[in-house]
């Protein structure tokens, strides 16, 4: 699905790359986590990876060209909701459809379907109507995560999603956001500084420090057939947070 070769990034000086010779494939239907250090360059990585970022050098290639399709190819969901407060939630579900609607690109699925969408993030009927501010953190996260979804996009990328929300309600949101990726056939790259978090939704994980600028560590995961809720509590769980931990702190 994508293709680094000798990525490079830098900002204000070249000789202190956010990025540096960056190489990297991630295969489509992969959940991808970027785990390290705050200001490694994940969430840079992040933005190169959904074209809102060019590098300084290298290369950025796709298995399949996007064709101008971007913004309906790639699902992008922020650290904070960013909804608009005078819309209600379902009006806020059809923002991307409008904003691609005025580019010419044929979207319109009904409000069932919307209603739908609500549904499989874990909010109800009852909630369409509710403006933001009559929602809470993780209801409006969910309502985020369903407007990434609406165009139907084949990638998924998601900066720190559930930083602000409290264990419990991360735990669950979680378990919907892998159940979503496996449904829907997505290609997801999740940066977060959750080792648990990467443990256990990734196929794989890329560990990432400032020095060297860029990934120092990939890790495959072994997901075992095992329910979610299994998952958590087998043996192979404290086994891949004890890898990634020793990968993140390894000199």
């Amino acid at each position: 699905m994508f293709t680094l070769q000798d990525v490079t990034v830098h900002f204000d000086d070249p000789s202190r790359p956010v990025l540096s010779n960056v190489g990297l494939t991630i295969r489509e239907g992969e959940f991808v986590s970027l785990v390290g250090p705050s200001g490694c360059g994940k969430s840079t990585m992040l933005r190169v990876l959904a074209g809102l970022q060019n590098p300084s050098a290298g290369k950025v290639g796709r298995g399949q060209p996007l064709n101008g399709q971007q913004f309906a190819e790639i699902g992008f969901v922020f650290q904070q909701p960013a909804l608009l407060p005078w819309r209600t939630a379902l009006q806020n579900l059809r923002l991307p459809l409008e904003l691609g609607a005025s580019h010419g690109h044929a979207a319109d699925p009904s409000e069932s379907d919307l209603l739908s969408l609500l549904t499989q993030v874990g909010l109800g009927h009852h909630d369409a109507n509710k403006r933001p501010a009559e929602l809470s953190g993780g209801m409006q996260m969910r309502l985020s995560l369903a407007r990434a979804l609406v165009r139907n996009p084949r990638i998924l990328l998601l900066d720190e999603p559930f930083a602000a929300v409290d264990d419990f309600l991360r735990m669950k949101l979680q378990d919907k956001l892998r159940q979503l990726h496996d449904a829907r056939g997505l290609t997801t790259i999740l940066v977060t500084h959750n080792l648990q978090e990467a443990a256990f939704l990734s196929d794989r994980v890329l560990v990432m420090k400032p020095a060297p600028a860029g990934i120092t560590a990939d890790l495959s995961v072994h997901r075992p057939a095992l329910s979610l809720d299994e998952l958590r509590t087998s043996r192979h769980f404290p086994e891949t947070l004890q890898k990634l931990t020793a990968a993140l702190f390894q000199p």
